[in-house]
């Protein structure tokens, strides 16, 4: 439930990465930036095309940077957030004084930039991970390296991720059923790709890609020193394709009551039989852990079969390539290149690999993340923001009180339980109420790669360590510098980062109308996230509960049926079309969060509204979602993403009133719905 501005589920993941940098006033706006009446003066009408007509100027001008897969206006607002850090950086750098958290950053960033360091040692500090490899003479102690191998690099709620390349993954959060002890999850992995559609979707493109990717998996090994390379990376690659057969899909994995599968620790000798689970726990540091949620009881059945048939030898391999793919980016270059010859070029389309400064910068993040933020936020967030945004929050919240009130199909009891949901939610707005501490994790100057496999083991041990302590609702699941925001089911809160809270989303010069419309349908969004198809199954304390008449419920399917079907008719290809219910959450969040967006806005004004108000408010939104994506990273994202393409998610507005009133929109053009084709939920 991630916003990625690549995604927003839960989390806002999916398309908010604005640019405040990159992004250009509407056309014809004021010297404040907001919006005039009209975004442009092109042929084409908002009624057939509101995202081109919001937006057909910036199309236009806008190229994708040569290191890109896509750019749009969360991507600037994230390229602007990384330049000021870097400096910030710089400045620790060159002060001998400073010394903690701020040195730590320091230290890890120029470690990673030293690349005339990484190439003197050349693979030296690859080869003890790969002798431990190497050492493996049975079963036996296959089982332990994979129990090794564990990490919590997965997350299947707050931010829809689904992809590790150990064989499993692990998530640390409250239980479903539990909402007072955090619970160990497991999920699937182990493979290169993106998702099991690429190993088994019969296509020329996908079929080109999967010989692209054995010849990524030879070169790399080839790399690492081992001979007969490409012999060994076929053997890796039939060893995928097989785990990829037991791979749930990714709609499958997006539905929690079918990830809601509680397994003690002896039910996985009955259910996956093939490995020694006692041993493979207890080198993942879980063997006091009794009870787990198997998010993927197919994948996992699989793999331990896989483990159990397959020789040793192979999943020698198997472990082999997959280390030094993870680490690449601290290795040479040659590893480097290699590595993005296929994850960047052949999988997303991109020309360029990113600059050295944004590889370093993006590693940083990932090992020290509210490190990094809470420097940030000390300079580049003021409290007064702070206030504002938690001000149109409160505004928002209660216009979807008021709508949920103004429901006729939702009986009372239903309404009762939905609007405690709103009540006790938790709203964190730029940064958290408690930092994180890094006090434990140890940077070396000078070993990049070692401070890579560290900062993986204490972000893990951190994990582990949930397990033996309270569920805190107030936990933030991202940093402050991430431009995002999230909503989490399981604690009834949403997050708001610092980074987001910039232009074009968030802007204190620009019109209310241009922010409520910008931000204030993030926020809407989020929200709403608590009341779509995923986050209505779980209650006020986050809970995974039917609290919902069989009547109400009904509806509300009903309802999301109509919005599936909506969404399905989209191709942004000939031959792929949106998928509508892998993202059915994330549009349903679309349209309840501008939706509440708009009322409070309009409740916001009074009787002082300019003639213009609804123009400003929808163009806003369409703003918010300037993106230019290239094919190849489009494809993926439409196999894999839960949020749908841009320029449709700017088309939610067609089920909107205000929105035809505002721009005139009638029968005939491309976007108009009948009345009574116009979906409405909340």
């Amino acid at each position: 439930m991630k916003t990625n501005w690549t995604p927003i589920k839960t989390a806002l993941s999916v398309a908010l990465c604005g640019a405040s940098l990159a992004f250009a006033p509407a056309h014809g706006a004021g010297q404040d930036g907001a919006p005039a009446a009209k975004a442009m003066t092109a042929p084409v009408l908002p009624g057939d095309d509101f995202f081109a007509y919001a937006n057909g100027d910036w199309l236009a001008k806008t190229e994708i940077p040569a290191d890109r897969s896509s750019w749009g206006a969360f991507a600037g607002m994230a390229e602007s957030s990384n330049a000021r850090i870097v400096k910030l950086i710089e400045e620790i750098s060159a002060n001998k004084k400073a010394k903690g958290e701020a040195r730590q950053v320091a230290d890890f960033y120029n470690t990673f930039m030293d690349e005339a360091a990484i190439e003197a040692k050349g693979t030296a500090p690859l080869k003890p991970l790969l002798a431990r490899i190497d050492a493996i003479k049975d079963k036996a102690q296959l089982v332990r390296a994979l129990g090794a191998s564990l990490r919590a690099d997965v997350d299947p709620l707050n931010a829809t991720n689904f992809f590790t390349e150990n064989l499993f993954g692990l998530w640390v959060a409250q239980g479903l059923n539990d909402p007072v002890r955090n619970t160990p999850y497991l999920l699937q992995g182990g493979l290169g790709m993106p998702d099991r559609a690429y190993y088994l979707t019969d296509s020329p493109r996908m079929a080109e890609l999967r010989t692209k990717y054995k010849q990524h998996i030879g070169a790399m090994l080839k790399l690492a020193g081992y001979a007969d390379a490409d012999a060994r990376a076929a053997r890796v690659f039939d060893l995928e394709m097989k785990i990829a057969q037991s791979h749930a899909s990714r709609e499958d994995s997006a539905d929690v009551l079918k990830a809601n599968n509680s397994w003690t620790l002896k039910d996985f000798a009955a259910k996956a039989p093939g490995m020694d689970w006692t041993a493979f726990f207890k080198s993942a540091g879980l063997s006091g852990a009794q009870h787990f949620i198997v998010w993927h009881p197919g994948a996992v059945k699989g793999a331990a079969a896989l483990v159990d048939s397959t020789d040793v030898a192979t999943w020698k391999d198997f472990l082999a390539f997959h280390q030094v793919n993870h680490f690449a980016p601290t290795l040479p270059k040659a590893f480097a290149d290699q590595r993005f010859e296929f994850s960047g070029k052949a999988l997303s389309g991109t020309p360029q690999q990113s600059l050295r400064w944004k590889r370093a910068l993006a590693a940083t993040n990932d090992a020290l993340d509210e490190a990094v933020g809470h420097l940030y936020v000390d300079r580049h967030f003021p409290a007064e923001n702070k206030a504002r945004v938690q001000k149109m929050v409160g505004n928002i919240i209660a216009a979807f009180s008021k709508r949920i009130d103004q429901l006729d199909w939702m009986a009372p009891a239903t309404r009762a339980q939905a609007q405690e949901k709103l009540k006790t939610m938790y709203v964190g707005v730029a940064y958290p109420d408690r930092w994180r501490s890094y006090a434990g994790l140890k940077v070396v100057p000078g070993d990049a790669l070692g401070n890579a496999v560290r900062a993986e083991q204490f972000h893990y041990a951190q994990q582990l360590a949930l397990l033996k302590q309270k569920v805190d609702r107030t936990a933030w699941a991202m940093p402050p510098q991430l431009v995002n925001a999230v909503n989490l089911p399981l604690q009834n809160a949403m997050n708001f980062p610092a980074a987001i809270l910039q232009p074009p989303f968030f802007d204190p010069k620009a019109s209310d109308g241009e922010n409520y419309g910008a931000i204030g349908s993030i926020i809407g969004h989020e929200i709403s996230h608590s009341f779509d198809d995923q986050g209505a199954q779980f209650d006020a304390q986050g809970r995974l509960r039917d609290w919902w008449t069989k009547e109400d419920m009904a509806h509300f399917k009903g309802a999301a049926d109509k919005l599936v079907a909506q969404f399905s008719a989209y191709k942004p290809f000939p031959d792929l079309a949106v998928n509508g219910q892998l993202t059915l959450s994330e549009n349903l969040a679309d349209l309840a969060g501008v939706a509440a967006a708009y009322d409070a806005y309009k409740t916001s004004l009074g009787q002082a509204a300019p003639a213009d108000a609804d123009q400003q408010f929808f163009l806003g939104y369409a703003h918010a979602w300037q993106t230019k994506v290239r094919e190849a990273a489009a494809r993926q994202r439409v196999l894999t993403d839960g949020h749908a393409p841009a320029e449709y998610r700017t088309a939610i507005v067609r089920n909107l009133e205000p929105w035809y009133k505002a721009f005139d929109v009638k029968p005939g053009q491309a976007l108009y719905l009948a009345p009574a084709e116009r979906v409405k939920v909340w």
